[in-house]
């Protein structure tokens, strides 16, 4: 208790309630695999650093499937297998495209690698990152490996201040670079640069600026008219696909203001989380007329210089499977970053996980599988959603569901079709189609019915957004097949759409059959697990017993009321326990508190049933 040591009047705040407990977002999805580019977790030496900086060592989120696009790049071919579809880029389409809102990306590259010390295995960064050599002047170099180094174009524009000055300097900062005239007639904004009028300003006094000399000094401005000189950096990827611009950029690299190229344009914790290039000046930072003259040939669009890569390292080596899984971060080694599944398995908010690019391989079983053990991981929440392999018929998905038993994941089928977006057909000509594994829409939907509903929601009986067709008819008769053995089916009702129409897991166990059950219990489990974690460590007696009962209590009344819950009154629809009866002496003993709660979850109308018969008019019922 409070020590009350001075005689005198203390106020004290205290709490007369239980703490509460917010539930969690269900509705966050996941996914690993291969973009045209982006973020991806790798080592480097920054310039002028001593050791090396991880990049990005967590996924990347995404709101919109135009953040998406900017970040990892369109819906173009990937990788260097023979089926090159861009997997991952549609299923995030489709899954925002069905009311999805928030996505987790694990982009996966295949890299060459080199060894590293503490016999780490670290990226071959020169084989891997296109660049565009400026002769001696320093590199521009892409931040990421992928497909958008083969792509972007590069050009420069030089932009002269409006504002001159006359003697005095006013408004720079020290290493901004001026261009010096001997009289008032300013050259116009498209005129070649002369890099001989360039000087660097400098610190003459401690208020007034000046001009370094060749020496490393400082003089005075000598007389005649001085104009501020400046850069702007575009970045063109797929010639419209995206542009980025850095404007007024200082040309020393060694300049004090944060726009200088060199900090603008920098490789780590950059002002554009998601830029694609950056500055490398080297060991030994050019003097701006060099860097002037080496970006001369880039001044215009029309002269503009694609990012250069080997022909051999496009995509390094390709997928694999293992790659999909990745690895976890190691804690004692700064090098060894999270990859694929592990980096996901680092982001507590996702809820939905899927693994769009295991239908690449010609049995997706060992993409599946990492899957659904990152899914069951102790502590993880979340939910996997199964693709089937690619052109499968109904007994060929029943043999690859048969190779599953897991609560922790959703199958559905078949592929769906959708009008090739990419695609310009001639006029007259039917539009192109392509077919794409399910998880992304399906996704989507889980989002969907949450948001509206709840996760108690089975997420079925919903409309598909964005389908030509289901590449196979499921019919009432094949579904009687697929339903019992956790085969979701994808179905075309005739004036109801194209909907979801099953909501089982691939689990045999009959209590963990349904994905809303399963669902409920996870976002149960991940709530009550993140907002009780104030009991660790308390005392532990009757005191924090009643607090803990309390807490979930009201949580699971609130539950109770949204529907998710069987039960006219609260006591039918759970049980919390926590006393002596939970525990043992040798419990108490031992630091465990256990608390006891029993639910009655509402399961889906799955089938609805409506008995008729005659009955004559002159019958009395009873």
């Amino acid at each position: 208790m409070p020590e009350y040591l001075t005689p005198g009047v203390y106020v004290e705040e205290t709490s007369f309630r239980s703490r509460s407990i917010e539930g969690v977002a269900t509705s966050t999805f996941g996914m690993a695999g291969l973009t045209r580019y982006g973020p991806v977790p790798y080592v480097m030496t920054p310039p002028g650093g001593n050791s090396p900086v991880v990049m990005v060592p967590t996924p990347t989120l995404v709101t919109s499937f135009t953040e998406f696009e900017r970040a990892f790049g369109s819906l173009g071919e990937v990788g260097s297998l023979p089926d090159k579809r861009n997997y991952l880029a549609y299923a995030a389409r489709a899954f925002f495209a069905n009311g999805g809102r928030r996505l987790y990306v694990s982009r996966v590259f295949p890299f060459a690698t080199v060894a590293g010390p503490n016999n780490t295995t670290l990226i071959d960064v020169p084989k891997n990152f296109a660049e565009l050599p400026l002769a001696q002047a320093g590199t521009l170099r892409a931040r990421w490996p992928g497909l958008a180094g083969k792509e972007s174009a590069v050009w420069v524009k030089f932009a002269r201040s409006k504002n001159v000055f006359s003697g005095a300097l006013r408004g720079l900062l020290p290493g901004a670079v001026v261009e010096v005239y001997t009289d008032t007639t300013v050259p116009k904004d498209d005129a070649d640069p002369d890099p001989t009028k360039f000087r660097v300003v400098g610190q003459l006094t401690p208020t007034t600026l000046g001009f370094y000399k060749d020496d490393g000094t400082v003089e005075a401005v000598p007389a005649g008219v001085v104009g501020a000189f400046h850069l702007t950096v575009t970045l063109n990827v797929r010639w419209g696909d995206r542009v980025d611009s850095y404007s007024a950029l200082e040309l020393d690299p060694e300049a004090l203001s944060d726009r200088s190229i060199a900090k603008a344009l920098r490789a780590v914790d950059p002002s554009d989380d998601q830029a694609l290039l950056w500055f490398d000046p080297g060991a030994a930072p050019a003097t701006p007329a060099a860097l002037v003259n080496a970006l001369l040939p880039l001044k215009d669009e029309k002269t503009a210089a694609f990012l250069g890569m080997p022909d051999d390292a496009a995509d390094g080596s390709p997928l694999a499977a293992k790659d999909l899984e990745g690895r976890k971060s190691d804690p004692d080694d700064p090098a060894m970053v999270a990859t694929g599944l592990g980096a996901l398995a680092e982001v507590e908010d996702i809820a939905i996980v899927a693994l769009p690019d295991a239908v690449r391989f010609a049995d997706p079983t060992e993409a599946t599988e990492y899957l659904i053990q990152h899914c069951e991981a102790p502590r993880a929440y979340r939910i996997g959603i199964v693709d089937p392999p690619k052109e499968s018929s109904i007994s060929e998905v029943r043999a690859f569901r048969g190779r599953f038993d897991t609560s922790h994941a959703a199958l559905y089928y078949p592929w769906i079709e959708i009008v090739d977006p990419t695609a310009r057909p001639e006029p007259g000509a039917p539009p192109a189609v392509l077919e794409l594994p399910p998880s992304g829409f399906a996704a989507g939907i889980y989002a969907r019915s949450d948001i509206a509903r709840g996760v108690h929601k089975a997420p079925a009986n919903e409309v598909v957004y964005g389908v030509k067709r289901f590449t196979q008819n499921v019919t009432f008769d094949r579904q009687s097949v697929l339903n019992p053995e956790g085969i979701n089916a994808l179905r075309f009702f005739e004036g109801r759409a194209n909907r979801v129409w099953g909501a089982r897991t691939m689990s045999s166990d009959p209590e963990w059959k349904y994905v809303n059950v399963r669902r409920l219990f996870l976002f149960l489990e991940h709530s009550i697990d993140r907002s009780t974690q104030w009991a660790v460590f308390e005392p532990n007696n009757e005191r924090l017993w009643a607090n803990i009962r309390q807490s979930v209590e009201d949580f699971l009344v609130t539950v109770w009321r949204t529907g998710a819950l069987m039960g006219t009154k609260p006591e039918e629809a759970f049980f919390v326990r926590c006393d002596r009866t939970t525990m043992t002496q040798n419990d108490l003993d031992n630091g465990r508190m256990i608390c006891l709660i029993g639910v009655a979850p509402t399961y889906p109308a799955e089938f609805v049933i409506f008995r008729i018969g005659q009955w004559t008019a002159d019958s009395q019922q009873s």
